[in-house]
C-alpha cells in the first residue's frame, strides 16, 4: 500500500486534485454551475477550506491510486490510467450526481451532467497522471 510508486503517484494526483479542480470548476465552469443552481441555499461556501480541501485532495488521490494499484496489471501505461479516470468519473460525476439530483436541490439536471462530464475529464486527467507514474517508476 505505501510503495514508493504508489506514494509519488499520491502526491502527482493530489497536486492535480487541487489545481486541476480549481482550473474546471472555479475558473472554466463557475459561472455555468452557478446559473444551474437548485433551489437549496447557503450550500457553497463563499471561501473553501484550504487546508482542509488539500486534506480531501490527497485522501481522494491516495485511495485513487490504490485502487489503480490493485485494479492494475503487472504493468500499467497511460491508456489504463486514462480508461480508469473515465470509469471512475463516470461513476462519481453521473452515478453520484444523478443521485444528488435526486435526493437534493443543490443542481438541476443540466448542471448535474455538466458537473458530471466536469468530473470525466477531472478523474481521466489524474488517471493519465497516475498511469504515467505507475508505468514510468519501478
Amino acid at each position: 500500500m505505501f510503495t514508493k510508486t504508489n506514494l509519488i503517484a499520491t502526491v502527482v494526483a493530489a497536486i492535480w486534485s487541487q489545481m486541476g479542480g480549481f482550473l474546471l470548476w472555479a475558473v472554466l465552469a463557475d459561472r455555468f454551475l452557478n446559473d444551474h443552481l437548485g433551489s437549496a441555499t447557503g450550500v457553497v461556501r463563499a471561501e473553501p477550506d484550504f487546508g482542509v480541501l488539500a486534506i480531501g485532495c490527497l485522501v481522494q488521490a491516495f485511495a485513487f491510486s490504490t485502487v489503480f494499484r490493485k485494479w492494475g496489471a503487472a504493468h500499467y501505461n497511460l491508456m489504463d490510467g486514462l480508461k480508469y479516470g473515465v470509469w471512475m468519473g463516470i461513476f462519481i460525476g453521473f452515478g453520484e450526481g444523478i443521485i444528488d439530483y435526486a435526493t437534493s436541490n443543490v443542481l438541476d439536471m443540466t448542471g448535474a451532467l455538466i458537473n458530471g462530464l466536469i468530473w470525466i475529464v477531472h478523474l481521466s486527467v489524474m488517471g493519465l497522471l497516475v498511469g504515467l507514474v505507475y508505468n514510468r517508476v519501478k
